[in-house]
């Protein structure tokens, strides 16, 4: 590793972990134990520790060996949770271990900053500073493409650093057109600004080519920053463009390529913004290799933050793109499903040299499957499963309808305490006369499964020696059984035969389905039959039969 450069405003910690956690400037500083005036040498930082940076003048380093600096630095105590924004769990050690160990997960140590900016105890910053912290980082950021303020929640929920957005995913489920450059810039921007007014985590947009010349571009960024975008891809396709991983890519002249970076660069400055601009070539599918690490050499000059091939073929050809402008971080695009880029992990992409890594298509991609899969499910009479979709609990929460709640009783008036408490009465009385009146007619629909199996029920409905011709029914059973297209059972269950209305209930495709004229046909056979036997509209086998 080579000795890294920190301002004099900052101090470094090392503590043993396999990757890097970093502090937010706003946290507390140490305390005396970080003596002042000392001549520190840069420290060298190897895969078995940490750094964490902490706002002090001076340049100071921790021995592993050392007094622990304070009391806050306890394991077990709180503060240092808050220190490092980690559950309080999360710390383990003794007063003679003050480094202690993380019980975080493998899997979490590519992400080099655990909360959003919501979480953290500290000025928001702009959405174009967080990128360039997280930019500034050690290790490799994942960032999967969102497509509406929906799915952007659902990727800061899950605790990612930052997202994108993917012109692909937007022209699909904002248009159901293909992105082959329909997508207006206008609709791009009011699209995005939707996300960006969602989420509290940086936002990079897709900005395409820039829909036109250089000055297109810089109308382009310009926008962009207004939407609250912390960055904006540019890239070199001419128009209309089309997805770099398709077909009949051409891309403009070196010249012009070179002119929508320096554009968007000045556009940058002009705004008094610091949008991160991350430049793009599709050039290596339409050129060449060699055309692709060139042009990327060029923009790196023009004054881009952030440098991306699309549809790079091998890990020798990532690996190249990594080695130019070393000094520059690269973007990799794992496009999921068949792309022409393989696809590694965030480790493998680390060792390449890859800062940010994006997932295109995840999101979109199972969307468009879960709704497919709904469809069917209620094409065939059926809902989907409960396991297939969150509970109506869990979609308020998402959506945030709980915190709304929480947030209208700060403005509660007297005027509106008092009518809620009238309509939660208003609510209780009548479901208690429902109620009552469900007893007297003791037909309570909710209680059905009950009626249908006590003696009172059987024998209301003449399963004692009644002369009703289907009053022997109820002596015998009735089994449904489902067998799912791909041969797991998804329904075995066993009912009284007479229990007729309730069928449909367990399966609505039995819902036209004359079943009392098939159990008329069988009351007076004795041992076991068949009534059904048919497969639904979505493959499943249903089978009922009389016991």
């Amino acid at each position: 590793m080579k000795p890294s450069v920190l301002s004099r405003s900052c101090c470094r910690v090392s503590l043993p972990y396999p990757r890097f956690h970093q502090i937010h400037p706003s946290a507390a500083p140490p305390n005396a134990n970080f003596k002042m005036g000392q001549s520190m040498k840069p420290s060298v930082l190897s895969r078995s520790c940490c750094r964490v940076s902490l706002p002090y003048p001076r340049f100071h380093q921790i021995h592993p060996s050392a007094a622990p600096p304070n009391a806050n630095f306890k394991m077990g105590r709180r503060p240092l949770q808050q220190l490092f924004l980690l559950p309080n769990n999360s710390i383990r050690g003794g007063p003679n271990n003050y480094c202690g160990s993380f019980s975080t997960k493998r899997l979490s140590h590519f992400r080099t900053i655990f909360a959003s900016s919501r979480e953290r105890d500290s000025v928001i910053e702009p959405p174009s500073k967080a990128l360039r912290r997280i930019l500034e980082s050690p290790g490799t950021h994942q960032g999967p493409a969102c497509f509406d303020a929906i799915s952007a929640k659902l990727v800061e929920k899950a605790g990612f650093e930052y997202c994108f957005t993917s012109g692909f995913s937007i022209s699909a489920a904002r248009l159901g057109l293909p992105d082959t450059g329909l997508i207006s810039y206008g609709e791009m921007v009011d699209q995005g600004q939707q996300i960006t007014q969602a989420v509290s985590i940086p936002v990079i947009g897709d900005g395409d080519n820039g829909y036109g010349n250089a000055i297109n571009v810089k109308r382009t960024v310009e926008g962009f920053v207004r939407a609250g975008f912390a960055g904006i891809i540019i890239e070199d396709q001419v128009s209309p463009k089309a997805c770099g991983h398709t077909r009949s890519r051409k891309v403009v002249s070196r010249e012009e390529a070179v002119m929508r970076i320096k554009a968007a660069v000045d556009a940058r400055k002009e705004s008094g913004s610091d949008i991160v601009i991350v430049a793009r070539t599709d050039s290596r599918q339409a050129v060449s290799l060699d055309e692709s690490l060139w042009r990327s050499r060029a923009f790196a000059d023009a004054g881009a933050d952030v440098l991306f091939i699309d549809a790079l073929a091998s890990k020798e050809e990532m690996k190249a793109f990594c080695e130019i402008s070393p000094l520059v971080p690269k973007m990799a695009n794992m496009l999921e499903g068949g792309g022409k880029t393989p696809i590694l992990n965030p480790i493998e992409l680390e060792d390449l040299g890859y800062k940010l890594v994006v997932y295109p298509l995840s999101l979109i991609g199972v969307s468009i499957r879960a709704m497919q899969d709904a469809l069917i499910a209620i094409k065939g009479g059926r809902i989907p499963p409960p396991g297939s979709m969150p509970s109506f609990e869990e979609i308020k929460e998402i959506l945030g309808f709980n915190s709304y709640y929480e947030e209208e009783k700060r403005y509660a008036t007297s005027t509106s305490k008092l009518s809620s408490q009238r309509a939660s009465s208003n609510a209780y009385n009548i479901q208690q006369r429902t109620q009552d009146d469900s007893e007297q007619r003791g037909r309570n629909p909710q209680d059905l499964a009950v009626e249908v199996i006590t003696p009172e029920v059987y024998d209301n409905y003449g399963a004692y020696g009644s002369r009703d011709p289907f009053s022997g029914i109820w002596s015998r059973t009735l089994r449904i059984k489902i067998t799912g297209r791909d041969g797991f059972e998804k329904l075995d269950v066993r009912i009284p035969a007479g229990f007729l209305e309730g069928i449909t209930n367990i399966v609505p495709a039995l819902g036209g389905v004359n079943i009392k004229a098939l159990l008329d046909d069988a009351a007076e056979e004795a041992g076991g039959k068949v009534l059904l036997d048919f497969n639904d509209t979505m493959g499943d086998r249903i089978q009922v039969f009389l016991e």
